[in-house]
C-alpha cells in the first residue's frame, strides 16, 4: 500500500487530555517518524508536531481521532511527493 509523508499539527488546550492523546499516538506508533512538543506556558497550551509516513486513510483516521478529543485540535499537512 502506498504511503504519504505528513505532519500533524496538534494544539492541546486542556492538559488533562494529554494521556488520552498519548494513547492515540501510541496506537499509531509504527507510522510515526518523530514528534516534538512545545509547552507554551504563557497561554497554557501545548503545541505538538508529529511527522508520519503512512497510508492516507491511516493519517486521516489518526488526525480525526486526535481531533475528537475535547480540548485538542489536529490538522494534517501532506507532502506533495508520493
Amino acid at each position: 500500500m502506498d504511503t504519504r509523508v505528513a505532519i500533524l499539527a496538534i494544539v492541546v488546550e486542556e492538559r488533562d487530555k494529554a494521556e488520552e492523546l498519548n494513547h492515540v499516538l501510541h496506537a499509531y506508533g509504527k507510522y510515526i517518524i518523530g514528534r516534538m512538543g512545545i509547552p507554551y506556558e504563557k497561554r497554557g497550551i501545548s503545541l505538538i508536531s508529529v511527522a508520519v509516513d503512512a497510508p492516507q486513510d491511516v493519517i486521516s483516521a489518526m488526525s480525526g481521532k486526535i481531533g475528537n478529543i475535547e480540548g485538542v485540535t489536529a490538522k494534517a499537512v501532506y507532502s506533495k511527493l508520493q
